[in-house]
């Protein structure tokens, strides 16, 4: 019985931090188990250390739980030890069915522009250790010359960093002039000084999210679509991970569902085959493709 006590909290742990927002009755369903177990496992968690968020009648583990913090430095590998493997993969050849699905997965999930510029990546793995330091001893940084692609300025930032995101490349952190949760992208600094100066917002550090088309943000929209056979292939084609979001319908469509941090992604995806989709949901994706569309009508009338 405990083994299954074990394996259930284990199950949870996973459901918890992935970027989905479960309600409790639907992880009750998921896991097989009672609200009054879910909320003593719950209970467990947050005894145990972890951060645990609730927006609205959703619950989530912070990915800046300690327990994760000492996972992931057991585990993740070093971006000069991934630039590595990817080399000797290329240098005992591409024949083996192995070797190339193992290139693949480290294709897609590292930045190799960025890792095969010797001088550049040797770069952020020292910036990524200086930040890395930070976040365990829980002080701020400051980062220097930044170049936002946003706001079209180089400026230094003092921050403090509380976790790593999309697979190393980019740091989730806290900025003390603007008082608001941001994401940097570690090849856009120029360079990285760790400050001795404590955390003083800690209950603010709020944690991002990433939907399947790479943007992130601290809220999640549910989408929900029915795609025909055509728009059912693209989607896998382009975004692999999508497999979990369908269920095929009786009448041989697909029935598509995801949580999605901005609408400019999926609202591509629709815009492009806007024949073959159907949107079910929500409000504010029919509005954005809707407001979409009238701009496109009336640039045409000009």
């Amino acid at each position: 019985m405990r083994h299954e006590h074990l394996k259930c909290g284990l199950e949870l742990m996973l459901l918890l931090t992935q970027n989905k927002q479960y309600r409790v009755d639907d992880i009750c369903e998921k896991l097989g188990i009672s609200r009054r177990n879910f909320y003593y496992y719950i209970d467990f968690f947050v005894r145990s250390g972890f951060n645990v968020e609730k927006n609205g009648r959703c619950y989530s583990l912070s990915k800046s739980s300690k327990f994760f913090q000492k996972l992931y430095d057991l585990v993740q590998l070093r971006d000069d030890e991934v630039a590595q493997m990817r080399r000797l993969i290329e240098d005992a050849g591409l024949e083996s069915g192995s070797l190339k699905g193992l290139y693949h997965r480290l294709d897609r999930f590292y930045d190799f522009k960025t890792l095969g510029n010797e001088q550049l990546q040797q770069r952020v793995v020292e910036m990524r250790d200086v930040i890395s330091d930070a976040i365990r001893r829980r002080t701020m940084v400051r980062i220097a010359g930044y170049s936002s692609p946003n706001s079209h300025t180089v400026t230094d930032r003092v921050v403090e960093p509380f976790m790593f995101l999309n697979n190393n490349k980019d740091v989730r952190c806290y900025e003390i002039s603007s008082g608001t949760n941001k994401t940097f992208r570690l090849s856009r600094m120029t360079d990285v000084e760790r400050l001795d100066t404590p955390w003083e917002n800690a209950p603010l550090h709020r944690q991002a999210y990433t939907d399947l088309f790479a943007f992130s943000g601290e809220k999640t929209m549910r989408v929900t679509l029915i795609m025909g056979q055509l728009s059912h292939n693209v989607m896998l084609e382009e975004y692999p991970e999508s497999a979990a979001c369908f269920v095929r319908n009786d009448d041989g469509r697909w029935f598509f569902r995801t949580d999605v941090c901005s609408y400019l992604g999926i609202g591509r995806f629709v815009l492009g085959m806007y024949d073959d989709v159907e949107m079910l949901g929500d409000e504010g994706l029919k509005e954005y493709v809707a407001t979409k569309l009238r701009s496109w009508c009336d640039n045409l009338k000009k």
